[in-house]
């Protein structure tokens, strides 16, 4: 049974990560629910979000190398690869104002977090999913500018408060500065890899320090690759939604679910 569980808690990360519905706020909601250890402990949390990481980063791995090779070039004198050098540091530039505040205010944020702040979140991102439902921008890759990776960058920063949604917020972000679905998606997630280094990289001391108990192995491994999986699948389904101009339909789980947790925790 606690196997199973593991599995259960590995599909709750994989499904709600790529998802515009929170996963910390998901998580969150089923320790209140459930009130089980399982949902307290770290290292656990950190290894299916690690599932959920790799998922994202096979999707994303030939743009990724691309990028990589492509600034390096550029930084030895290739000029040809100036776009990928400018994207590079567009994806940076995105990444500072959630990495400043994270790093600041890291406990300051984590003691705000409970679940009724979770439910008004929800309603939150389900108001921002619906603003812009209509939004159909033109603009590419390459289109993208230092005032929107500002905007979208503090967006991303907003999306730490427990219960909003990262992929959800930066998505909106995105839209409201213009760029096209593909490039909206491409972003979002770009933007994802650099808070989940820093993150896995600071979590990794604790995880050394606590020790890795071997008789959950077994179940942590089970986890890990059922957040893998699900996350795959999800990010495909996702892409689907926004291509076809429905990411507004998130809102009304969002709403659903945020009416749920107020009434059920008042």
């Amino acid at each position: 049974m606690n196997l199973i569980k593991y599995i259960i808690l590995g599909l709750i990360q994989g499904i709600t990560e790529p998802l515009p519905i929170s996963s910390s706020g998901h998580l969150l909601i089923f320790r209140e629910l459930f009130n089980t250890n399982m949902f307290n402990d770290l290292n656990f949390e950190i290894i299916v979000n690690f599932g959920s990481f790799i998922a994202i980063l096979l999707i994303f791995w030939k743009d990724i190398v691309r990028l990589v090779t492509g600034f390096f070039k550029y930084l030895f004198g290739n000029k040809k690869f100036k776009k990928e050098w400018k994207y590079s540091w567009l994806i940076v530039l995105g990444s500072v104002p959630v990495g400043l505040v994270g790093f600041l205010f890291k406990d300051q944020i984590e003691a705000f977090a409970s679940v009724k702040v979770v439910g008004l979140a929800l309603l939150v991102t389900a108001c921002a999913l619906f603003a812009v439902r209509n939004i159909d921008g033109k603009k590419g890759d390459d289109d993208l500018t230092v005032k929107d990776a500002i905007i979208i960058g503090l967006f991303q920063m907003v999306a730490l408060l427990p219960g909003l949604s990262r992929s959800g917020m930066v998505l909106v972000g995105c839209l409201l500065c213009k760029l096209n679905k593909d490039s909206a998606l491409k972003y979002t997630f770009m933007l994802y890899f650099p808070v989940s280094v820093a993150s896995f990289g600071l979590s990794a001391i604790d995880v050394v320090k606590e020790g890795l108990d071997s008789s959950l192995l077994l179940g942590y491994a089970l986890g890990l690759l059922a957040a893998f999986g699900a996350t795959y699948i999800t990010y495909q389904w996702l892409s689907n939604i926004v291509k076809k101009n429905k990411l507004w339909k998130f809102s009304i789980y969002c709403v659903i679910v945020a009416i749920f947790v107020l009434i059920y925790f008042r």
